[in-house]
C-alpha cells in the first residue's frame, strides 16, 4: 500500500522538485534589473523647452507698436529669419506693410553681354534664379523695346518706343522691376521766351535719383543741350517738369554716372569738379576731386557708400594703382583716402601697355566697404577694402554697362501702373 498521504507514483508534494518559472509558495516575485533612465536628455530637453518658453514670453513682453517701429528697421533678409522665433513674430513679419517698408541691400546687378544687347540679371549671391525678369515684361505689354538709361537704388529710367516709332520719338519711363510698377514722364515742353511758342525738347541724356527714406520718390535731371546752363528737372511729387540752369557755367556732363545724395544730384563734368545742384534747380556748387584725379580719362567714377559721396580713380602711370576717397567733410569738401590696391595684382594679370588696360571700378557697395572691378574680358570681382580678400563674381565675359540694384517692396503713391 502506499504511504498515507502519498500520490500516485509514491512520492510526497515535498519531493517534487520546483518547476522552472514557477513561483512556491512563500516566495517572492524576483524583480529584473531596471534599465538605467536616461535622465540627462529628459533634463537637457526641460531646460530647452523652458528656455524656449521663457524667450517667447521675453518677445511677447514687448509691445506691438515698439517691435513693428523695430522690425521696420530690419534688413530683408533678417526678417525672414525672424520668422521662426514665434508665431506672434511670424505674424508680424508676415504683415505685407512690414515687408514693404524693409530696407533692402545691394542684391545684383543689371548688365549686358559683350557680344549681345540683351540685358541680363547678375544675384550678387551667385545663385538662384535672378530676383527680377530683366526683360521688363510689363513694359513689352505696351512698348515694343526700351533702353535702360539709369538705376537709382530700386528704380530704373528708361527710354521706351513703341510698335513703328522713329528712334528720337520714345517715352521716359521710370519702373520698379520688383513690384513691376511703372510711370511715363510727361513731355519736356516749354514756353519759347521770344516768341512764346511752345517747344519741345528730346533728351539725349537723362539722370535719375532717389533714396531709401522715400524710395518710391524720385527727381530726373536733363541737361536740354547737353550742358549745365540748361537742364530740365523732374519731381515725382508734382508730376512736372521746370526749367533751371546755371548760366554761369556752360560745361558738358562727362559721364552717365550720377549720385543722389543729401537732396543733391552729383554729376561729373569736363574738369576736375563734381557738379552738385538741389531738385528745384536753385542750389550749384562744385566739388573738386580729389588727388589727380581727371574725368576725362575715363577711368574715374563716383558713388554712394554708407551715406557717403565716394571717388575712386585707377592711375595707369601708377602701375594702375586704384585709389578709393571719400568726402568725409561733405561742407569743406574734404576728401580722405580711403584705400589703395594694386589692380592688375588683384586679377593676377600683367599689363602690356595703355591700349592693353580695359580694367574698370564700376560701382562700390551701398553699406560696406567693398568695391566691384571688372577687366571686361575675363572676370568681375568683388574687393573687401577691410580684408583684402577677392570674391569672383563672374568669371565670362558678361559684365558690360553694370548697374547696380537694390530690390523694394513699396507701392508707389503716385498714379501710374
Amino acid at each position: 500500500m502506499p504511504p498515507a498521504g502519498g500520490g500516485q507514483h509514491g512520492c510526497t508534494k515535498q519531493d517534487h522538485p520546483a518547476a522552472a518559472g514557477l513561483r512556491r509558495d512563500g516566495d517572492t516575485l524576483p524583480r529584473p534589473t531596471p534599465p538605467s533612465p536616461a535622465i540627462a536628455p529628459i533634463v537637457y530637453q526641460r531646460r530647452k523647452k523652458q528656455r524656449q518658453l521663457k524667450k517667447q514670453q521675453d518677445v511677447a513682453s514687448i509691445p506691438e507698436g515698439p517691435l513693428m517701429e523695430i522690425l521696420l528697421r530690419v534688413p530683408y533678409r533678417s526678417l525672414c529669419r525672424f520668422t521662426c522665433v514665434s508665431r506672434s513674430w511670424l505674424a508680424i513679419c508676415s504683415d505685407p506693410d512690414v515687408r514693404k517698408r524693409s530696407p533692402q541691400s545691394l542684391s545684383g546687378f543689371f548688365h549686358k553681354h559683350r557680344h549681345g544687347n540683351d540685358l541680363k540679371f547678375y544675384n550678387l549671391s551667385g545663385r538662384g534664379p535672378p530676383l527680377v525678369d530683366p526683360s521688363l515684361p510689363f513694359i513689352l505689354r505696351v512698348y515694343e523695346r526700351f533702353m535702360i538709361e539709369q538705376c537709382s537704388r530700386s528704380l530704373l529710367l528708361c527710354k521706351c518706343w513703341k510698335p513703328c516709332a522713329e528712334k528720337h520719338k520714345f517715352d521716359l519711363v521710370v519702373c520698379n522691376p520688383t513690384t513691376e510698377m511703372w510711370t511715363v514722364l510727361p513731355p519736356i515742353e516749354f514756353l519759347d521766351e521770344e516768341d512764346g511758342d511752345l517747344v519741345c525738347f528730346r533728351p539725349v541724356d537723362a539722370y535719375l535719383g532717389s533714396n531709401a527714406a522715400s524710395p518710391t520718390c524720385f527727381v530726373v535731371f536733363v541737361p536740354l543741350v547737353g550742358r549745365l546752363d540748361d537742364v530740365a528737372i523732374y519731381l515725382s511729387e508734382t508730376g512736372q517738369w521746370t526749367r533751371s540752369g546755371w548760366y554761369d557755367e556752360a560745361v558738358p556732363v562727362v559721364t552717365a554716372e550720377c549720385v543722389f545724395l543729401k537732396g543733391f544730384m552729383h554729376l561729373m563734368i569736363d574738369e576736375p569738379f563734381i557738379v552738385a545742384v538741389d531738385t528745384k534747380g536753385e542750389e550749384w556748387r562744385r566739388i573738386p576731386l580729389p588727388g589727380d584725379m581727371e574725368p576725362s580719362y575715363g577711368n574715374t567714377s563716383m558713388g554712394r557708400s554708407q551715406g557717403l559721396l565716394h571717388a575712386w580713380y585707377i592711375d595707369p602711370d601708377e602701375d594702375y594703382q586704384l585709389s578709393v576717397w571719400v568726402l568725409e567733410d561733405y561742407d569743406g569738401d574734404k576728401w580722405t583716402l580711403k584705400h589703395t590696391v594694386d589692380v592688375l595684382g588683384l586679377f593676377d594679370t600683367e599689363c602690356q601697355g595703355e591700349d592693353d588696360f580695359s580694367h574698370t571700378a564700376f560701382a562700390i557697395h551701398p553699406d560696406c566697404n567693398s568695391i566691384f572691378i571688372t577687366d571686361e574680358e575675363e572676370m568681375a570681382v568683388s574687393y573687401d577694402m577691410d580684408n583684402q580678400k577677392v570674391n569672383v563674381i563672374c568669371n565670362s565675359q558678361e559684365f558690360q554697362d553694370v548697374l547696380p540694384y537694390i530690390p523694394c517692396f513699396a507701392e508707389w503713391s503716385l498714379d501710374g501702373h
